[in-house]
């Protein structure tokens, strides 16, 4: 039943993009490219209807990467990334200085923790998130550096659809999506649909320090 609600949600989302995109196209010059609230939410906290994660408090530097390469056709063009897929059209209009002013309104927001609706093995989950520290750090709060973004306080929900996008190849896969790669390559560790389950609830108890 939460597979075909979350269709449903799905398809609502793609007809509404649609129906943006059309607008956009038609009325570039005035169109108001902060449509974001639209499936993000009004105060940026995500949207598990539509996997769309939570903005507020995410990094300019990673928001500005994954804006760009949807826009590129890097990200969100895999036939299974149903997410991605939905996403890829509302980046694709954007002008360098559309990003930069969406960035920067979504710098705004106000960051509200996100609930936890992830269980599972947090001892188990620690072991396995040691290969994730290399990068996104030990509290999981990202490295610029590395490309890394943060990964504590991020919606769970998210983290575990895109986990298993990373492990599905439906992420990453672009050859131009270097980080991408690298994650994809990363989440085999995980094994399994467990594996994701125990390290995001892992996770969940760093946002919490």
């Amino acid at each position: 039943m939460k597979q075909i609600l979350r269709n449903l949600f799905t398809l609502a989302f793609l007809l509404s993009v649609s129906s943006m995109s059309a607008a956009a196209e038609s009325e570039r010059e005035p169109f108001d490219d902060r449509y974001c609230t639209t499936c993000h939410g009004a105060d940026g906290r995500g949207n598990e209807g539509v996997q769309a994660p939570r903005l507020a408090g995410m990094e300019d530097w990673y928001l500005v990467r994954q804006l760009e390469n949807f826009r590129a056709g890097i990200r969100g063009t895999h036939p299974k990334d149903i997410e991605g897929i939905a996403m890829q059209p509302m980046a694709v209009k954007l002008t360098d200085e559309s990003i930069a002013d969406i960035v920067q309104w979504v710098g705004g927001w106000t960051y509200i923790p996100a609930e936890i609706t992830v269980e599972g093995d947090e001892a188990r989950g620690q072991q396995l998130y040691t290969a994730c520290a290399a990068c996104h750090g030990q509290q999981a709060e990202g490295n610029e550096a590395l490309g890394a973004p943060a990964l504590a306080g991020q919606n769970d929900w998210y983290l575990v659809t895109q986990l298993k996008n990373f492990m599905a190849d439906y992420r990453g896969h672009h050859p131009d999506d270097s980080f991408g790669q690298q994650m994809r390559t990363m989440s085999k560790t995980l094994v399994d649909e467990s594996g994701i389950h125990n390290v995001v609830s892992y996770i969940n108890t760093l946002a919490e320090r």
